[in-house]
């Protein structure tokens, strides 16, 4: 037995081996039970607590402190054995490799949750937090570049050729793609700026319709008829944008007009008529009532009143309502609403040179 542990392969014993993969199986077994009963009893304690940062130091230490003790423990054990300068330096390579993108992810993952709660902080936090997938991705290459960096550093590659020339393909790149640069920035101005978020209700120029996905190029607007509206980042930006989310109540202004052949009594009560059936809606703030203008066919009157809604159904309900209740009443006033008319005066000359021919209307 001795002989066999005493047997030397690539300047290390059998017994050397054999103590290198008990450490490891040791050091495993004692992170296994850490985790089990410890860092089990840690996670149901922060589980009650009101605060949230101890669930993430908890989490932090599931996800990433027990797969560095992993790597450290077999780091440690196989640094007992004799190995060549090429197998230390895959050791070497292999442990940082593992450190290093736990360190990415961890730094990625603290960033993430940083500008989480800073956004839930905000107003309607939880509709901005969906929109956060761009900005991440961004973010998360910018992490890994400057991860990328550091290791080739550590590993002795002299990186400063290698971000001079990033600094010149940038440029390069820079001018070859402004139109999608200037999308990225504009995304970030719509992000932190917040003109608009997914389901709000858009109008860009004669284009209208409820935002569905904020990209970092292009915002997609599902219009009223069904169809998507594709914009890049960059028009919105430039664009007058009227968005009716943000709008508390709506104001409308509406006409209705009457026959000239109206009695005058009967005209000075519609004023109070147009503003009982407007009052009688739910949820509308009555503004005025007046006889506005002479129309060319019609005697004109104004109605303003607010909707206390953004929701267009609401106002088109509420319209509708007005309209039905106003051709009522009418109706049983006698008061004819009014269309487009017009007279003809047809003069016919008399051949016998008299100035007073006889004088004829045609109405149409």
């Amino acid at each position: 037995m001795n002989e066999f542990l005493e047997r030397t392969y690539f300047n290390n014993t059998v017994q050397d081996y054999a103590i290198v993969i008990g450490a490891i199986l040791l050091g495993i077994i004692m992170v296994k039970l850490f985790k089990r009963t410890l860092l089990k009893k840690l996670k149901q304690w922060t589980e009650n607590t009101s605060t949230d940062i101890d669930d993430y130091i908890v989490d932090t230490i599931a996800t990433f402190g027990l797969p560095a003790l992993y790597a450290a423990i077999v780091y440690a054990a196989i640094n007992y054995l004799h190995l060549s300068e090429r197998a230390e330096n895959i050791v070497t390579i292999a442990v940082t490799v593992v450190i290093t993108y736990l360190i990415i992810r961890f730094v990625s993952s603290t960033i993430l949750r940083l500008l989480r709660v800073y956004i839930r902080r905000q107003e309607n936090g939880e509709e901005k937090v969906k929109q956060i997938g761009g900005l991440m991705i961004i973010i998360n290459v910018i992490i890994w570049l400057i991860g990328l960096l550091f290791f080739f550093d550590n590993m002795g590659y002299d990186v400063t050729a290698v971000v001079a020339g990033l600094g010149v393909g940038g440029i390069a790149i820079a001018l070859a793609a402004q139109n999608i640069l200037g999308d990225l920035f504009n995304y970030f101005v719509i992000f932190f700026d917040r003109p608009f978020e997914v389901g709000d209700f858009l109008i860009v120029d004669d284009k209208l319709g409820t935002v569905e996905y904020i990209g970092v190029k292009t915002t997609r607007v599902k219009s009223l008829s069904g169809e998507q509206l594709v914009f890049a980042n960059s028009d919105l930006t430039n664009s007058r944008i009227h968005n009716y989310k943000r709008m508390e109540r709506r104001r409308v202004v509406f006409k209705v007009g009457v026959v000239y052949q109206t009695p005058y009594n009967q005209l000075k009560q519609i004023p109070d008529l147009l503003k009982s059936i407007v009052l009688e809606q739910p949820d509308v703030e009555f503004d005025r009532a007046h006889f506005q203008k002479y129309g060319d066919s019609s005697l004109d009157f104004e109605i303003v009143y607010y909707v206390l809604s953004s929701d267009y159904n609401k106002y088109m309900d509420t319209q509708q309502s007005i309209n039905y209740k106003i051709f009522e009443e009418f109706e049983k006033m006698g008061v004819s609403i009014a269309y487009p008319t017009r007279t003809l005066y047809l003069h016919n000359d008399n051949k016998e040179g008299d100035d007073n021919g006889p004088v004829s209307t045609v109405t149409t």
